[in-house]
């Protein structure tokens, strides 16, 4: 792994074309292999690749280092939590810029990753010092406690859209109860979602093998995901992916976090102030090219406001700069890669040709799609019943709220939904029948905060919470215990 722009703080002779493993960089058995930047097809530097062996390898020296670390005292495991939080702080110009342009992303969605990981490792820095239990009703002369004891070695299996975030948000609390993690970042991201957690966390002076950052393919996943020594797996990214993580996980009786994708719907209702609306819609489809996994790709809007709704976002859509992200003179900058972008595309084109009407958009230049419109989208069509993953918005009129609601939730499930309209009652009514992980009435699907738990339902993953309050649940387990002060006799 290599750093996307030199920074000083940074070792990258250490760190490119190489694996984190036991507080080291080290070259693995994969090989290595470029990393570019989406925007200008630059070289930013190497990834090294983790084979199977070097995630077997890697998994035994986190679970050697686990015992110790869970033993230490809990203040100390938070120490290490807020120093981690201070690096990042320290380093947030710099990490921001290299974000965005590992990411694609626009500086401010570079500078957002960076806060949020260092809220989310400040939060993740107070778990060590809660009650990690109960006492229980028990017989007289017995004491009975249930307490949460971590699992040992957390397995997590990052994406490349918001690296940082939703890695160190597994990362930060599991490691903060006591548990040992072997990160696998996606390798088109490897310093977004892997190098700044590393030198984070060894700055911090986190003992070496508690984290392990491997990037990898399929082959370093499914080793991660079949190993014993892994007792749970958390992971964000595709449907697909996760259902085979889910299939393997379950043979192999792991505990499992996914979150996935799916379809999110916006409903705007005849009575929304529909400039507000319109801008609500534009932001939640199209921000970071729509490859957000709560990105608006579904826009509801009663038929009595749809024109004018669809001319609010075609003059959007035609004005809203595309390029380099990073340059700060853009609303929207380049997909991942190539192969990301093909799929999107091909997404639009079969939607027109099953009948939708290309509004606006619908053209690319190198990684740089424009942000697109469409409307007379319905069911059957792949950019209403797929998730798109890039910058359009699909037009899907009702004319009652029973019809709204139908079409949100025909679908096999999705993790964000949103209402606008002035009588918030009414949004409100609506929102409660919408099948969805999270709802926001008079907002659009992409929101998130540190401490709000949230999971599926259906292709959204499969209901486990993430975040804030489900943290403990998610990265610990029951234990129960009893204490007598001596043994009782028995009929036996």
């Amino acid at each position: 792994m290599g750093a996307p722009e030199t920074l000083p703080f940074i070792d990258a002779d250490a760190t490119a074309g190489r694996l984190f493993d036991n507080g080291q960089w080290r070259t693995p058995r994969g090989g290595t292999r470029p990393v570019t930047e989406p925007a200008t097809g630059a070289a930013l530097g190497q990834v090294g690749i983790a084979s199977a062996e070097d995630m077997r390898e890697a998994i035994g020296r986190a679970q050697a280092a686990q015992p110790a670390w869970a033993a230490l005292n809990p203040r100390d495991r938070a120490a290490v939590l807020l120093r981690a939080a201070q690096w990042l702080q320290q380093h947030f110009d710099e990490l921001a810029m290299a974000i965005a342009r590992e990411t694609g992303g626009v500086v401010p969605k570079g500078q957002h990753e960076v806060k949020e990981a260092i809220v989310l490792a400040q939060i993740a820095a107070g778990l060590p010092m809660q009650a990690q239990g109960q006492v229980l009703p028990s017989t007289p002369g017995r004491l009975s406690l249930a307490k949460r004891v971590p699992h040992g070695v957390v397995g997590v299996i990052s994406p490349f859209n918001f690296p940082l975030i939703l890695g160190i948000r597994s990362v930060a609390p599991a490691l903060a109860l006591g548990n040992a993690v072997v990160l696998k970042p996606d390798p088109r991201t490897p310093f977004s979602g892997g190098v700044i957690m590393a030198e984070a966390f060894k700055h911090a002076g986190l003992p070496a093998g508690v984290l392990q950052v491997l990037p990898g393919d399929a082959e370093a996943g499914e080793a991660l995901v079949t190993d014993a020594r892994v007792p749970m797996i958390a992971f964000t990214g595709s449907p697909g992916v996760g259902r085979r993580i889910g299939e393997l996980a379950g043979r192999h009786l792991k505990k499992v976090s996914l979150e996935l994708g799916g379809a999110n719907n916006l409903v705007i209702l005849d009575d929304a102030d529909l400039d507000a609306a319109a801008s609500a819609a534009a932001f939640g489809a199209w921000f970071h090219q729509g490859q957000i996994c709560m990105a608006s790709n579904r826009v509801l809007v009663h038929e009595a406001v749809a024109e004018g709704l669809k001319q609010r976002l075609v003059g959007k859509a035609t004005h809203l700069p595309v390029g380099d992200g990073a340059s700060g003179r853009v609303a929207l900058g380049p997909m991942i890669d190539r192969k990301q972008l093909e799929r999107f595309d091909a997404v639009v084109k079969d939607t027109l040709k099953a009948g939708a009407k290309l509004e606006a958009g619908g053209t690319f230049e190198g990684l740089c799609y424009k942000p697109t419109v469409l409307s007379g989208v319905r069911p059957g069509m792949r950019s209403f019943d797929e998730e798109p993953f890039g910058p359009v918005i699909n037009l899907v009129t009702f004319r009652s709220d029973d019809e709204a609601v139908a079409l949100a939730n025909s679908s096999q499930g999705g993790l964000a939904a949103a209402v606008i309209g002035r009588d918030v009652a009414r949004a409100m009514a609506i929102g409660e029948r919408l099948v969805a992980g999270m709802v926001h009435i008079n907002d659009q699907t992409v929101n998130d905060e540190c401490t709000n738990p949230f999971g599926g339902p259906g292709l959204g993953g499969n209901g486990s919470a993430v975040g804030g309050p489900a943290d403990i649940d998610e990265y610990t387990r029951w234990q129960w215990v009893t204490v007598k002060s001596a043994p009782p006799p028995f009929p036996f």
